[in-house]
C-alpha cells in the first residue's frame, strides 16, 4: 500500500480536485505504489458529478421513472389507485445515495493510501501547493501535479443565480419542494434531462433553446424523436428561443425571449433554471507560477493530458471538452499511468458514449451520418426499431431505435445513435466495437440473447451488414 510523502515530504502526485477524475486517478495512482497527495476544496470527496450532478440527478429521474411505470401500471393489469408523490422521501433517497457514494470514495482512498487535505489549493510554482483550509494554510509539495478542478454552472449576464427564482443545476437539485412551473434555458443534456423529470412528475415544463433544434450534439433522427416524446410528456418547446431578460420576482419568474418568428414572448413560472454550460474552474489556482496555457479559462492540452508545463498534467472539465464524468476519470488514469511509466494509449473523443437520461433515453458514439460523408466515407446505414423487439412490447416500450453508421466498403462501424429503453446501458456494445474498430458483420453474427433489449444492436447489425436481418 502506498505511503504518505517520502522521507523528505515530497509526494509523487498531487492531484487537486478529488472529482471523477481527480479521486480515480488517486486510486490509480495508489495502485501503482505512488505517493498521492489528494486536495479537495469541499468537504467531501466527490466533486460535481456525485453531489449535485450524475449521482442526485440519476436518482430523482428514477423517481420519475417509477412514478410514470405505475401510474401506467393498468396497461399491465396492475391496478394501483392515488398514486403520489413525496418529495421530501425523493430527495430523502437522493442523498442516501450521495452519502453512501462518498463514503465508499472516503473508504477508497483509504484503502489506496492517499493523503487527503481539505481546502483550496494554489499552485505556487516547483511543484508546491498551499491549501487554504479550516486548519490554516499547509504546504504540500510533489514530483508532479494533476489539475482535476472542474468546472461550475455558468450564469447568464443578465441573470445571475440567486438560488431562489433563477437557478443553476446545482441548486436544483436540493429543491424543498415539486415545483408547479419551471421555465429552462437551455435544451441540452442537463436542460432536457431535468425537463423530462419534472414534467413526468406534473411539473408544467417550458424549454428555451437558442440554436434551431434541442441536443444539437446528437444524429437529427434521435433529436426528432426525442423533441415527439418529450413534447408529449408535456413539455413546451421552443427552439430559436433567445433570452433576452429573466426577472425574479416574489411569487414567480419572468422570462422574456426574442422568438424563432420575430416576435418577443414573456413566459412566467414560478422557478426558471439556468443550463446554458459550465466554467472551468482554473482561476485562483495559481496557474500563473507554472507554464500552464490557458485560452477562455481552458487549460491547453497536449498528449496523454500533458500540459505546457513537464510538471503539470491536466484531466476533465478544465479543458476544452467534451465534459463528461467518465471521460474525467479515464483521462485521470491515462495521467497517472503515464507518470508511473507505463504506455496509456490516449483517448479517442470521437470514440466516447454520450448519455442523456430523459425518457426515452439517448446514448451515442462515434459519428453522424452527416460526419462520416464529411470524413469521406461511403455510408450504409443498419436500423431497428423497438416497435419489433419482443423486449420492448413486454415493457410498453416500443418507441425508437438503434441506428448504426458504417463505411460500406469495409463494414466497420462509424456510429452508433440509440434513442429508446435501456439506451444508455445499451450504447456499452457499439462502443467497445468501435474501440476494437469491428465491423457490422462481426456485431451481427455475435449470439445475443432473447429476449433482450441489446438483441436490437444485432438486428441493426444485420441492417447494415446486407444479412437481412430477422424482425
Amino acid at each position: 500500500m502506498a505511503g504518505p510523502a517520502d522521507g523528505n515530504g515530497v509526494f509523487d502526485v498531487t492531484i487537486i480536485g478529488a472529482g471523477p477524475g481527480g479521486y480515480v486517478a488517486a486510486a490509480r495512482a495508489g495502485a501503482l505504489g505512488l505517493k498521492v497527495a489528494l486536495i479537495e476544496k469541499d468537504p467531501h470527496l466527490g466533486g460535481t458529478c456525485l453531489h449535485v450532478g450524475c449521482i442526485p440527478t440519476k436518482a430523482m429521474l428514477h423517481a420519475s421513472d417509477v412514478y410514470a411505470e405505475i401510474k401506467e401500471a393498468s396497461r399491465y393489469g396492475i391496478i394501483a389507485e392515488n398514486v403520489k408523490i413525496d418529495w421530501s422521501k425523493i430527495m430523502g433517497h437522493k442523498n442516501q445515495v450521495v452519502k453512501t457514494m462518498a463514503s465508499g470514495v472516503s473508504g477508497l482512498m483509504k484503502q489506496r493510501g492517499v493523503t487527503v487535505f481539505q481546502g483550496f489549493g494554489t499552485m505556487q510554482g516547483g511543484g508546491r501547493v498551499v491549501v487554504a483550509g479550516s486548519a490554516g494554510n499547509q504546504e504540500v509539495k510533489a514530483k508532479h501535479i494533476i489539475i482535476a478542478t472542474g468546472g461550475v454552472p455558468k450564469p447568464l449576464p443578465f441573470a445571475p443565480f440567486d438560488g431562489k427564482r433563477v437557478m443553476s443545476s446545482d441548486h436544483i437539485v436540493n429543491l424543498d419542494h415539486l415545483p408547479g412551473s419551471i421555465t429552462i434555458i437551455g435544451g441540452g443534456v442537463i436542460g432536457l434531462e431535468f425537463a423530462s423529470l419534472f414534467a413526468r412528475l406534473g411539473t408544467k415544463v417550458t424549454v428555451l433553446e437558442a440554436l434551431p433544434t434541442i441536443l444539437a450534439a446528437a444524429d437529427p433522427d434521435v433529436i426528432k424523436e426525442l423533441h415527439g416524446a418529450l413534447t408529449r410528456q408535456g413539455v413546451a418547446i421552443h427552439t430559436g428561443a433567445k433570452v433576452a431578460a429573466v426577472e425574479p420576482g416574489k411569487d414567480d419568474v419572468a422570462v422574456r425571449a426574442a422568438m424563432a418568428d420575430g416576435t418577443t414572448q414573456v413566459f412566467k413560472s414560478e422557478i426558471c433554471l439556468v443550463s446554458v454550460g459550465r466554467t472551468p474552474l482554473t482561476q485562483k489556482l495559481g496557474l500563473q507560477n507554472t507554464k500552464v496555457k490557458v485560452e477562455r479559462d481552458h487549460i491547453m492540452m497536449k498528449d496523454l493530458q500533458r500540459t505546457d508545463d513537464p510538471d503539470v498534467s491536466a484531466i476533465g472539465d478544465v479543458r476544452p471538452g467534451p465534459w463528461l464524468a467518465h471521460v474525467s476519470s479515464a483521462e485521470g488514469i491515462v495521467a497517472v499511468e503515464r507518470l508511473a511509466g507505463k504506455k496509456p494509449e490516449a483517448l479517442d473523443f470521437i470514440k466516447v458514449p454520450s448519455c442523456v437520461y430523459t425518457e426515452p433515453g439517448v446514448a451515442w458514439c462515434g459519428l453522424t451520418e452527416a460526419q462520416a460523408k464529411e470524413k469521406g466515407h461511403t455510408v450504409k446505414v443498419g436500423k431497428f426499431s423497438f416497435a419489433a423487439s419482443g423486449k420492448a412490447n413486454i415493457l410498453l416500450q416500443r418507441r425508437g431505435f438503434i441506428k448504426l453508421i458504417t463505411d460500406a466498403k469495409y463494414g466497420e462501424l462509424l456510429g452508433a445513435h440509440i434513442i429508446g429503453p435501456g439506451a444508455t446501458d445499451l450504447i456499452a456494445e457499439p462502443a467497445f466495437a468501435l474501440k476494437i474498430e469491428a465491423t457490422a458483420e462481426d456485431i451481427a453474427r455475435t449470439v445475443h440473447a432473447h429476449p433482450t433489449l441489446y438483441e436490437g444492436i444485432m438486428e441493426a447489425a444485420m441492417d447494415a451488414a446486407g444479412l437481412g436481418g430477422t424482425h
